[in-house]
């Protein structure tokens, strides 16, 4: 997707319609969760050392999205932010979550899970990005094509970094992000169960092995 390309509007992208993608997405991960298991056994070294990188990648999710949302929280589609992590990609919310994603598939064990859902997170995103780069066009024209131009659209480029000597936060904004975040996070938990309670037979054995 380039600027060129787009085609300007004058309506801010619904994101429910979003939200309704992402929570059909977190359904079809559960339903992986009980019908597939890992192909390395719980406890291996394997197995532990995908966790725990899975388990960094969450905490740089929920990190992630807080950083963000503090520059972009009190300004959503009323000002043009390009500062802070918006400075070296324009949707860095929509990029920490994939990187959630991919995080929640490696604690469960298995790089295709881990592939799949940072897969399946970044073609959503990509749609919203798109809906929200048609808006930002509309809004802020020679501006925002500007700033397209020079900022990477989802992967981040350190060098281009710059910052505001002061911010206008949103507390309802963060907190709604704080709380979204705990949802990556329980996800630990909730995987930690289910191996639980396969190992003791009460949850039905799974017909899927995933690598």
């Amino acid at each position: 997707m380039t600027y060129a390309s787009l085609k300007p509007v004058s309506e801010a992208f619904v994101q429910r319609k979003r939200l309704i993608f992402v929570r059909a997405a977190a359904v079809l991960a559960v339903l992986l969760l009980l019908v597939a298991k890992p192909a390395l056994i719980e406890g291996s070294n394997g197995h532990e050392t995908l966790e725990l990188f899975g388990f960094c990648l969450v905490l740089v999710c929920v990190a992630g999205r807080l950083w963000s949302i503090l520059y972009v929280g009190a300004k959503k589609n009323q000002e043009l932010v390009s500062a802070g992590p918006f400075s070296i990609m324009q949707n860095p919310l929509y990029f920490f979550s994939t990187v959630g994603a991919v995080g929640v598939g490696l604690i469960y064990g298995s790089l295709l899970a881990a592939v799949a859902l940072g897969l399946a997170s970044f073609l959503i995103f990509r749609v919203t990005a798109r809906k929200e780069a048609e808006y930002l066009l509309g809004k802020f024209g020679p501006a925002y094509i500007a700033y397209a131009r020079n900022t990477p659209r989802f992967w981040p480029n350190p060098l281009l970094y710059h910052d505001l000597d002061e911010l206008q936060l949103s507390t309802r904004a963060l907190k709604r992000t704080f709380y979204d975040g705990l949802y990556f996070l329980a996800i630990f938990p909730a995987i930690e169960l289910v191996e639980h309670f396969r190992a003791t037979g009460l949850l039905f054995q799974p017909f899927v092995t995933l690598y």
